[in-house]
């Protein structure tokens, strides 16, 4: 009987030890965005406009690993005469820790011209691993898992924006650089962001005072240059992306925000 009680108490004493582990993440003050907020934005490229994009937090919170999480969806697609050379309707999404703003899952859902590709990421933050699978086109079922090593509170690109909005860059020094823990498709890197200063951006809705962040880019084949997205957000209490803009290889392109609704805080627009 000792015996058996001993184990018993150690049985407790392991399975608590692996549920604070599982669970040890930080908590982030976020008071930034929330539930049912989405915002419509324009593409272009140079002079024109090619498509438009939209991200929307669900008005629901979903239980992810036990976690209350967000989920998060980003959508892009062409529209008018450029669909039909080329034809892009993309969806990016992620279920976000509500307290952590860590990325639990992540999925893409690429249909770019002939391209394809379904891609699920689940992260596993008490091992610090990301287990990859893609569907496979002709069976469509998932291949096999491929798992990889990340760093700690990781995030996939979806949540690595979210978590731009809880960053107080207007109290760090212009020229400053944080640094935000990423994984794509096999890779994990620490992405440095640069705080470029202020500026105000003409958009549809009105002038608004945003923060210039600088992402430094690693090399590659699409953008042109480290220096090569600049990002605006809001300078407010909700810090959303106002306007990205991006250097290529093969031409200037970005997107502007041209409607919002369900923010979390009063937009600031400036009235001249």
């Amino acid at each position: 009987m000792d015996k058996l009680l001993l184990g018993f108490i150690v049985f407790l004493g392991l399975t608590a030890f692996t549920v604070r582990q599982q669970f040890d993440l930080p908590e982030i003050d976020n008071s930034s965005f929330g539930p049912g907020e989405e915002i419509n934005y324009r593409v272009n490229f140079g002079f024109f406009t090619v498509g438009s994009a939209i991200t929307k937090v669900d008005k629901r919170i979903f239980d992810i690993n036990s976690r209350p999480s967000y989920k998060v969806d980003a959508f892009g697609s062409t529209s008018g005469m450029v669909s039909w050379i080329t034809k892009v309707d993309d969806q990016w999404g992620a279920y976000i820790d509500t307290a952590a703003l860590v990325t639990h899952v992540s999925y893409r859902k690429i249909k770019e011209g002939r391209y394809r590709k379904d891609e699920l990421t689940t992260f596993n933050h008490a091992t610090n691993k990301a287990e990859v699978k893609v569907r496979n086109k002709e069976t469509g079922v998932y291949d096999n898992a491929k798992v990889y090593d990340t760093p700690d509170n990781v995030r996939d690109l979806v949540g690595g924006f979210l978590y731009l909005r809880v960053i107080e860059f207007e109290k760090l020094h212009k020229g400053d650089t944080v640094t935000i823990s990423g994984f794509f498709e096999d890779t994990s890197y620490n992405l440095n962001v640069i705080y470029d200063g202020k500026e105000v951006i003409n958009t549809r809705v009105g002038k608004i005072q945003c923060l210039r962040i600088v992402p430094i880019m690693p090399d590659n084949k699409l953008f042109d240059g480290e220096n090569s997205i600049t990002c605006w957000i809001s300078d407010d209490g909700n810090k959303i992306p106002v306007k990205i803009q991006a250097k290529m290889f093969i031409g200037s392109t970005g997107i502007e925000m041209v409607s919002f609704r369900g923010l979390r805080n009063q937009l600031k627009i400036i009235f001249d």
